[in-house]
C-alpha cells in the first residue's frame, strides 16, 4: 500500500497533526522566554495561533500573531529573519530524521472572527435571521 493514498486530499495525518502541534508548543516557548537574542522579537508578545506541516514534515508554516495585532509586519520580519535559530531551538528533541524548515505567516484568523461578528451585527442580517411567528399560533 501506498502511504500517500492516506494523506492525499484526506486532510492532515495523525502524525502530521501531532508533529505540527509539538513544533507550536516549542516555536511557543521559545518566543514566550525570548531565547533568541533579537531586540525585536524580545519587546514583542507573539502568538502561535497554528502549526501546519507538510506530508514528509519538512516544512512547517506557522501562523502568528502579535498580541493586539500591533506590528505584525515587523513581527513578521523579525522572526523571518532568526528563522535558522528557531528552527535550532524548535528542532532540538524531535526525534525527527530532519528539522523542518520554518515559515512564517500572519494568522487570518481573529481579522475572519472581527468580519463575521460585523456581519451578523447587521441589521438586514438580524431581520433575515430573526424566527418568523408560527402561523400555528395563529390559528
Amino acid at each position: 500500500m501506498c502511504a500517500k493514498r492516506f494523506t492525499s486530499g484526506h486532510g492532515p495525518s495523525q502524525r502530521q497533526l501531532r508533529v505540527a502541534e509539538v513544533i507550536r508548543h516549542r516555536l511557543a516557548d521559545v518566543l514566550a522566554r525570548g531565547d533568541v537574542h533579537d531586540p525585536d522579537l524580545s519587546r514583542l508578545s507573539i502568538t502561535v495561533a497554528e502549526v501546519t506541516t507538510s506530508p514528509d514534515l519538512k516544512h512547517a508554516t506557522a501562523y502568528v500573531m502579535p498580541l493586539g495585532g500591533i506590528g505584525a509586519e515587523e513581527a513578521l520580519k523579525a522572526l523571518r529573519r532568526n528563522k535558522a535559530e528557531l528552527r535550532h531551538m524548535v528542532a532540538r528533541d524531535l526525534g525527527l530524521k530532519f528539522a523542518p524548515d520554518l515559515k512564517f505567516e500572519l494568522d487570518g484568523t481573529f481579522d475572519r472572527m472581527d468580519d463575521a461578528r460585523r456581519l451578523f451585527a447587521d441589521p438586514r442580517v438580524q431581520a433575515d435571521v430573526a424566527t418568523p411567528p408560527d402561523e400555528d399560533d395563529e390559528a
